[in-house]
């Protein structure tokens, strides 16, 4: 690496352009933001191939390092193999680390006592998630232990988040850093007139489609009665799936599944125009589907618990059942003053606490300091990044909370 710049490697994600999930999208933010400011930025990618014939291959992505890791086997294993070579990778290289998630943080040793400096963004309590079984969920545990102990600096990116990550180490070494999102002020009718809507004429859900984030709740909710309205719920939808299937057979004819969509410009124009964003996550942290709906301006109806009060704020509505669910629903159906009102409110609140340039200068001033690098002209912010000011206290923590952070 250039000795003459700062640097950081980035580990975690399957790599940018981002493609996947929040954290890909967070790595693409961060690495521009950091060449744009004279950092040297390298981001781990993974090649999926039938055969390994070259296990490393560089390239160079708007002068951000792109490292593409090859592996030949799939699912779980190959994402072990994926962070193993990284973590082998990156020791030789030393600098600064930064590690989105704990999922394979038993080679964070490994990486520690090569002498790299490690930041891990702590994630979630993904061993409290019931989906997974014991054993799955003991694996997350253990590597939720190792990444906390192994690495210089952790990233909680929700107070909620903080306290408990301040159980495994003492606060001091734990920083609240939120993720971001950007405004969308305008978006095109004709991805959501080829489905069949119309501007503020529908609700929508964006979640993976499992029961810890509430489908089947919010669905139901919704079917009770003819509304005049859509439900757009996206997400993949098996018929092997039993909750899939009760998924299904509670809607009504008014709501409509269709299916995973990742094409940027549709997600763009579902949300802008959507009268309201239906969000039944229990699992906690600053969840980027509740971000980017905030931003979009919507009216929020999200499950009652610290992690969505934390970040949507007490102008929005929450629910504990399908019955308090669907009395919001009909307020917002209801009464256009109402919904307005709590649009201008997400949007306030993203502007305050959500807002991309700021999370991103705490990041640089954590891994500024922590590798020893000289401070860049204008790092400083109106947030510090080694505190959780930029987010209110969190309230009591409610049970067993678990976390999903993807959409």
């Amino acid at each position: 690496m250039p000795s003459h710049k700062p640097s950081l490697l980035i580990l975690g994600t399957r790599g940018i352009p981002a493609s996947h999930g929040g954290f890909e999208t967070f790595a693409e933010k961060l690495a521009l933001f950091l060449v744009k400011r004279g950092w040297h930025v390298a981001v781990y990618c993974q090649d999926e191939v039938e055969a390994v014939s070259e296990r490393f291959r560089t390239t160079t992505w708007q002068g951000v390092e792109l490292i593409h890791v090859a592996v030949s086997t799939s699912g779980p294993r190959a994402t072990l193999d994926f962070d193993w070579h990284c973590v082998r990778d990156a020791a030789r290289r030393g600098g600064v680390s930064l590690v989105l998630g704990y999922n394979g943080a038993v080679f964070l040793p490994y990486l520690r006592l090569s002498g790299a400096k490690i930041i891990t963004n702590m994630d979630g309590i993904e061993w409290k998630r019931p989906k997974w079984s014991m054993a799955v969920r003991a694996w997350f545990w253990t590597n939720e232990w190792i990444a906390a102990w192994s690495s210089h600096r952790l990233v909680a990116d929700h107070p909620a988040i903080a306290d408990h990550v301040a159980t495994r180490r003492p606060r001091s070494a734990i920083a609240t850093i939120p993720y971001g999102g950007d405004p969308i002020s305008a978006a095109p009718t004709a991805p959501i007139a080829a489905m069949g809507l119309k501007p503020g004429r529908y609700m929508t859900s964006i979640a993976r489609i499992e029961p810890d984030n509430n489908i089947l709740t919010m669905v139901d909710a919704f079917s009770r009665k003819v509304r005049g309205m859509r439900l757009v719920v996206l997400g993949t939808l098996s018929d092997s799936n039993p909750y899939h299937r009760a998924v299904r057979e509670a809607a009504s004819d008014e709501v409509l599944f269709p299916g995973a969509i990742y094409e940027s410009e549709t997600i763009r124009s579902l949300r802008f125009h959507a009268r309201a964003y239906l969000h039944g996550h229990t699992v906690g942290g600053t969840n980027p589907s509740l971000v980017e709906a905030l931003w979009a301006g919507n009216a929020v109806i999200a499950h009652d618990n610290p992690f969505n009060r934390g970040t949507a704020g007490e102008e929005q509505f929450y629910f504990a059942d399908a019955d308090a669910c669907e009395r919001h629903i009909e307020t917002l159906i209801a009464d256009d003053g109402v919904a307005r009102r709590a649009g201008v409110a997400s949007l306030a609140r993203a502007a305050d606490r959500f807002e991309w340039s700021e999370i991103l200068k705490q990041y640089e001033a954590e891994a500024t300091a922590l590798g020893g690098f000289a401070a860049p002209a204008g790092q400083e912010s109106k947030h510090s990044g080694t505190s959780s000011a930029h987010l209110p206290p969190a309230p009591m923590a409610m049970g067993s909370q678990s976390r999903d952070r993807a959409s």
